[in-house]
């Protein structure tokens, strides 16, 4: 990816006009969509499922990026790669058969993305960082929009940047929450390819004119 890409989520929208969030999506700057979906196990609340997912899905072209924050994600990836989903994204908090999930999903023809909530290193990422297509970086704590930004959370996606040109990896790098216009300059600098943005770009503080 030659420049930052803006991917905003879902979970900031007005969840009873969704397609007007999807044509806002497409005209101001978004490259994919991420749909939060949220199990009330993992993270506290709960957001949409597969039936809307598959409803959305005919009203944009845009890739459709599916962060799973739910426990055993095993048990969905079939449903929501079924449903529309173009990316797939699981927690490695969340199963314990990373490898082998991610070599599901690739079955499934759908790029693979894992994801750590802050207080997990990178450093547990290792071995599977040569198999995955993005790792999404959680700089807030999942589970509700809003929030400000982890300030340490920079730190592992510079280290991430590292790894993959010292092992020269082509996986991509994305960050989520609390990235708004004062910081988004911080967060491209440490080598941020994928920028998730919800409360802030519905809001119309994020302006993406990169």
């Amino acid at each position: 990816m030659k420049k930052p890409a803006l991917s905003p989520s879902l979970l900031s929208a007005d969840f009873s006009d969704l397609t007007s969030a999807l044509k806002k999506i497409e005209s101001d700057g978004g490259s994919s969509v991420h749909i939060d979906v949220m199990d009330g196990q993992f993270v506290p609340q709960i957001t949409y499922g597969q039936p809307v997912v598959r409803s959305l899905r005919p009203c944009t072209r845009l890739p459709f990026d599916v962060h799973l924050m739910v426990e055993k994600p095993e048990l969905m990836v079939d449903s929501f790669a079924a449903a529309g989903a173009d990316w797939i994204t699981f927690h490695y908090e969340a199963t314990t058969h990373v490898d082998r999930l991610i070599q599901h999903v690739h079955e499934l023809e759908k790029k693979c993305g894992i994801s750590i909530v802050p207080s997990t290193p990178v450093s547990v990422l290792s071995e599977i960082l040569p198999l995955v297509d993005f790792v999404l970086v959680m700089t807030v704590n999942p589970g509700f929009g809003g929030q400000t930004l982890i300030p340490y959370c920079l730190d592992k996606v510079a280290q991430l940047a590292k790894i993959r040109a010292e092992r020269n990896l082509d996986f991509l790098i994305s960050v989520d929450g609390g990235v708004n216009e004062k910081n988004l300059a911080s967060v491209l600098s440490a080598g941020t390819d994928i920028v998730v943005s919800g409360s802030s770009f519905f809001n119309g503080k994020l302006k993406w004119e990169l």
